[in-house]
């Protein structure tokens, strides 16, 4: 005969449950005592319910049921099945399955009704439980209780089950030995992504510098974006609206559709700042693109002031050109044929000045309407009021991010993630989503609208005598404001005087983000 054994992994019954060990030897002395040999035992550690795969339970029953064995034991009719008589009556009359603590036989007439009873009895009590469990756990979450694990990085009180950052330190190999917090590493991905490292680069240098997580492993791109994209770093209560099939966890919602906070008051101040959280997931779904501003004169100490450093790459490789002496020089000419076949090299004072003539000409050209005094705005209202740009270049960011939002939700929707028990928050799910954009084109309308940005003095003839005065820095700025690229070819041969239309070709700025709001940047402009 074969045993099948189970005890659930998640312990309900409490500490009266028999273990897998003790239903062994209880069913091998009864197998003893009936004049029976073990053949196989077939041990389940999880529950009986309805919606849960069972191979081993499974293949129990295909075994009995094709003669394969004559018997089966199971300690009790609860450890059988929690489905009721759906689950008895296939073996009523059919296969032998002894129900021990009940005793009772599926093979003995009499025992029929006993065991679909009993059977109906366990299922009866295994939805009240499964009743009250939700409805504790529903009245947990309308009380912001984080009910599972705490996340990386956080910690959770086992009376309140409130969270708050996690500062105990563990041992890390950074740069020798030393001790971490898991909320700093936590703080750190939030503050680089939002900088503008990717995922995956900020996953290489995490390893590099030997910056394991708590349990030694290392760090993967896909991890640090479910840290990244999860609400509760900020301090809301989360859940997934369709269990396993979506992943990506969402913000919990109460029955007026409102976010219901995991943290207390006093912990709140400590957690993720919107604004930073916002803009590292902005930043990570490619919504908004990091730009460097010059904040003030003590900001622009210690730049480059080489007018083209960093903006000249070699038509050949399409490596950058470092300045080396009077000259402007492909940077892996020392490298070999293999590594650029053909290097580019330019006298400084050429490739400067045909660079400021073409850049003067193209602004003199641009009219109203031209894209590139949209992106030419964008970048001098970034030098001059820093703290504005960022902030409307933010509001920009977010209008995209909270059209990625709906649309996500509409995708779900479709994928039917709103279904059965999370049928409840698709409507306030929605609408949410349409309140942040409209929130989000209302800032952005607030900000954009009114704005003007006086372009003056580099139009109209007047960019080359704005250049004339500007100090190096400057000069490198101004550039920067219609200029990305600069690739320069291989002279043609050794002698030849330097011919910039020939050698020369310009990659010019374009506007931040093409969307309907490029019009108040025109009207700007």
């Amino acid at each position: 005969m074969d045993l099948l054994l189970r005890k659930s992994k998640v312990v309900r019954e409490g500490e009266r449950a028999l273990s897998i060990r003790d239903q062994e030897d209880r069913g091998r002395r009864w197998a003893e005592d009936n004049g029976y040999c073990v053949r196989k035992v077939w041990r389940e550690n999880l529950s009986a319910w309805s919606d849960i795969e069972r191979p081993k339970y499974d293949a129990a029953m295909a075994a009995v049921l094709a003669g394969e064995v004559p018997a089966l034991w199971v300690f009790a009719l609860d450890r059988f099945s929690r489905k009721g008589a759906e689950a008895v009556v296939p073996i009523l009359g059919k296969a032998r399955v002894i129900f021990d603590y009940e005793r009772l036989d599926s093979m003995d007439e009499r025992d029929r009704r006993w065991i679909i009873d009993r059977a109906e009895n366990a299922r009866e009590q295994s939805q009240r439980l499964s009743y009250n469990v939700r409805s504790t756990k529903a009245t947990q979450r309308k009380e912001g209780r984080w009910l599972g694990r705490a996340p990386f990085g956080l910690k959770v009180d086992p009376g309140t089950r409130k969270l708050s950052p996690n500062r105990t330190p563990y041992v890390c190999l950074v740069g020798g030995q030393r001790e971490v917090t898991p909320w700093e590493v936590v703080v750190r991905i939030f503050t680089e992504i939002a900088g503008g490292t990717s995922s995956r680069a900020l996953s290489r240098k995490l390893n590099a510098e030997g910056l394991c997580t708590p349990l030694g492993k290392m760090w993967r791109a896909d991890s640090i974006r479910a840290i990244v994209i999860h609400p509760v770093y900020e301090g809301w209560l989360t859940h997934s609206p369709g269990g396993k099939s979506h992943t990506d966890r969402v913000p919990f919602l109460n029955e007026r559709g409102e976010k219901v906070r995991v943290v207390t008051d006093a912990v709140l101040p400590d957690m993720i700042a919107a604004e930073l959280a916002a803009r590292a997931r902005r930043v990570m779904s490619g919504n908004q693109i990091p730009k460097m501003v010059a904040a003030s004169a003590a900001a622009r100490q210690g730049r480059t002031a080489h007018a083209l450093s960093g903006r000249l790459r070699c038509d050949s490789c399409k490596g950058y050109m470092s300045l080396d002496g009077r000259s402007y020089v492909c940077g892996r000419h020392h490298d070999g044929p293999e590594a650029c076949p053909a290097p580019a090299m330019v006298s400084r004072a050429a490739i400067e000045a045909y660079v400021v003539k073409e850049w003067s000409e193209r602004l003199h050209l641009a009219d109203d309407h031209d894209p590139l005094l949209v992106a030419v705005a964008e970048r001098w209202q970034a030098i001059n009021q820093p703290e504005e740009s960022q902030e409307l270049a933010d509001a920009r960011a977010e209008v995209q991010a909270a059209k990625a939002a709906l649309d996500r939700w509409h995708s779900d929707d479709r994928a039917g993630f709103y279904t059965g028990r999370s049928a409840r928050y698709r409507i306030p799910h929605k609408n949410a989503a349409e309140r942040r954009l409209d929130t989000a084109e209302e800032r952005l309308t607030e900000l954009a609208g009114p704005g003007t940005v006086d372009l003056s003095l580099l139009v109209n003839g007047r960019a080359h005598k704005m250049w004339d005065s500007a100090d190096p820095v400057m000069r490198r700025d101004l550039l920067g404001l219609a200029i990305d690229m600069v690739t320069v070819r291989k002279a043609p041969g050794p002698g030849h005087r330097f011919n910039g239309d020939a050698r020369v070709t310009f990659a010019w700025a374009e506007p931040e983000n093409a969307d309907p709001d490029a019009d108040a940047f025109r009207q700007a402009a």
